[in-house]
């Protein structure tokens, strides 16, 4: 989390942890007491309903912040 919090600060936003509810296959390790990053994808809201979607200005701040995961912090360009 730690980690995570760090790369998004670097790309301009932030994370904040939250335990949730919900069908994720995180719930299996996060019920282990395992920390869990989960919920890196699209953001939006209305899943699995009609009214369904997702933030097209986020995309790009997300797609960095899983790529700045598999790279470390340092290598993301702020």
């Amino acid at each position: 989390m730690q980690r995570a919090q760090a790369v998004a600060q670097q790309i301009g936003f932030s994370v904040e942890g939250q335990s949730v509810g919900g069908g994720s296959d995180g719930n299996f390790t996060a019920a282990l007491g395992i920390p869990t990053l989960d919920g890196l994808g699209a953001t939006g809201a209305g899943i699995h309903a009609r009214h369904e979607h997702i933030i097209i200005a986020d995309i790009a701040s997300r797609t960095a912040l899983v790529a700045g995961l598999m790279l470390g912090e340092n290598h993301v360009a702020g």
